[in-house]
């Protein structure tokens, strides 16, 4: 059973135990694991072979293989996809299935209606960091360690532009043997529109520095919210000496909130959260992102042993920080207002502020 790593608040399809049925294992265990009656043992399960989705409306796929060599830097490659349809749709899910897991950090997927990633990409894509080198009609999905197909929230499906193509960043590291991957995608449309427009509250950190040993270092980061918004989602990501992650908004009355709270992170198992119900947040709300890093021989997913220095960096053995909160504005007239308060955070975080 994968691992479930947030503690609070609750989530929409939590994959973990009830108090209950952890209490009869505990029980079953401590009796010394007794076998039950022989006629009540379930079938077998039975493991999908396709899609766990079932059969896409559409399906896209890299033109060709691509070879990691066995070591060397990471790599942050793009790969023009054709576009798979001719006409718009909305998009009720996306799966994104690399072809060799192991040696795929992660991956994003964007749209080009320019023809500027067709022209880049002339046979094994082209080097990109950061942004895709274009500026993207819109990102529709992405994947990482431990993912499941990203299904929007009711009333936000995603739009696939007709004759668009489909672009795929993929952050490669190396194994210590050679690897080939050609990652494939999955779409599934609906005919059901939009009716409400998700913003990215976007936290992290770049000021990242831990010395060898330090099982505690912190970093944080904040944002205030300038109008009414509603919590659909939420979104961490770090890589190895990760430990703790902790998200909460603080509101006008001083009353906190707690959006996500890992205790152990493991970098093996990341996914897009889901509230089972809007969470409020009102106008001037402050939401906060913390997130604590071991750095010590200690923890056990320190790739270093013995630890070094960890910076922020692109490469899989550096660090990241960064925690994604989706949010609406329940008045539809003020997505202006919103979006440059947001525009505003970026600006700031690209000048060191």
């Amino acid at each position: 059973m994968p691992p479930w790593l947030p503690d609070a608040p609750h989530f929409a399809g939590e994959r973990k135990l009830t108090p209950a049925q952890l209490a009869t294992l505990s029980a079953w265990a401590a009796a010394g694991a007794p076998e039950g009656d022989p006629a009540r043992i379930p079938p077998a399960p039975h493991f999908l072979a396709g899609w766990p989705l079932g059969t896409p409306d559409a399906e896209a796929a890299m033109r060709a293989d691509y070879e990691i060599p066995a070591d060397g830097p990471d790599q942050y490659r793009c790969f023009d996809i054709p576009a798979p349809a001719s006409r718009a749709h909305y998009l009720r899910a996306i799966d994104i299935r690399p072809g060799d897991p192991a040696v795929v950090h992660h991956a994003l997927l964007f749209q080009d209606t320019t023809g500027t990633a067709r022209k880049r990409d002339t046979s094994d894509g082209y080097s990109c960091f950061g942004t895709p080198g274009f500026l993207p009609a819109n990102g529709i999905a992405g994947w990482t360690p431990g993912s499941q197909p990203y299904q929007p929230p009711a009333g936000m499906a995603g739009i696939l532009h007709g004759n668009a193509d489909l672009v795929l960043q993929v952050h490669y590291h190396p194994t210590g043997k050679p690897e080939r991957d050609r990652t494939r995608i999955a779409l599934y449309f609906t005919d059901q529109k939009p009716t409400r427009q998700g913003y990215d509250i976007p936290l992290g950190s770049t000021k990242i520095d831990i010395p060898p040993g330090d099982a505690a270092y912190k970093v944080t980061d904040a944002f205030t919210v300038p109008v009414d918004v509603d919590a659909i989602a939420i979104n961490p990501h770090a890589h190895y000496v990760c430990k703790e992650m902790t998200g909460y908004a603080v509101l006008p009355d001083g009353t906190r909130k707690t959006l996500i709270h890992i205790p152990n992170w493991d970098f093996n198992w990341q996914q897009l959260y889901i509230y089972p119900a809007p969470i409020r947040l009102p106008a001037d709300t402050r939401v906060v992102m913390e997130f604590v890093y071991d750095n010590s021989a200690a923890n056990p997913r320190n790739p270093n042993q013995p630890p070094k220095e960890v910076r922020y960096g692109p490469a899989t053995t550096d660090e990241m920080a960064g925690l994604h909160i989706t949010v609406t504005p329940v008045d539809p007239d003020d997505a202006e207002e919103l979006g440059q308060a947001l525009w505003g955070k970026m600006i700031r975080a690209t000048r060191g502020r």
